[in-house]
């Protein structure tokens, strides 16, 4: 275990249909590097992750949306799969809790679907990020530029397409936690 983390405390922010993989590979490497995590969900007790289209494990939660404060974090991670993001995105609150960390200059992490989430908050303008190939169209019309990397960071937002990026992801994703806050991003 590393100590890059010590002292922070990380949301993940994830729903029914979570990529599990996304979910899991990015909270151990965060977990390695020492950071407290909790699981922020938009109800109590579990959510069901997906392998793909097949049901995977059930994922205990820490916190609900109702009950997370984003001041309370150091940084965000917003995991993939189809149906999550899009539960995400059509509840105020969460798509308030994810924008309050743009709000706050605090580090986010975005992989696969996830970036829904974020079109919706409205903090995408100016900004460059890379997601599943799908999401290009509502990046651009969000104000973004959609880039095809692996991984991919502008002023600590942390985005990649998918499952296969997770080791590149993952290791930009702590170097930026570890970082911290950075500087008001101010759109071109």
């Amino acid at each position: 275990m590393t100590e890059q983390l010590n002292g922070k405390r990380i949301a993940f922010l994830a729903a029914d249909g979570v990529e599990q993989v996304e979910l899991e590979e990015p909270l151990k490497a965060v977990r390695e590097a020492g950071a407290e995590v909790d699981v922020v969900s938009l109800q109590d007790g579990e959510l069901q992750a997906f392998n793909h289209l097949d049901k995977g494990d059930r994922i205990p939660v820490d916190r609900t949306v109702e009950q997370a404060r984003a001041e309370d974090y150091d940084g965000l991670v917003l995991p993939g799969g189809v149906a999550n993001p899009d539960f995400l995105r059509t509840n105020e609150r969460a798509v308030a809790f994810a924008r309050a960390f743009f709000e706050q200059d605090k580090p986010v992490g975005v992989i696969c679907h996830g970036p829904w989430t974020l079109v919706e908050a409205g903090v995408l303008q100016g900004r460059t990020i890379t997601s599943w190939p799908s999401l290009r169209t509502d990046i651009r019309n969000a104000g973004g530029t959609w880039v095809d990397e692996q991984v991919h960071v502008d002023n600590g937002l942390v985005s990649s397409r998918k499952p296969d990026d997770l080791p590149a992801f993952c290791g930009k994703l702590v170097e930026e936690l570890a970082e911290g806050r950075h500087e008001q991003h101010v759109a071109a």
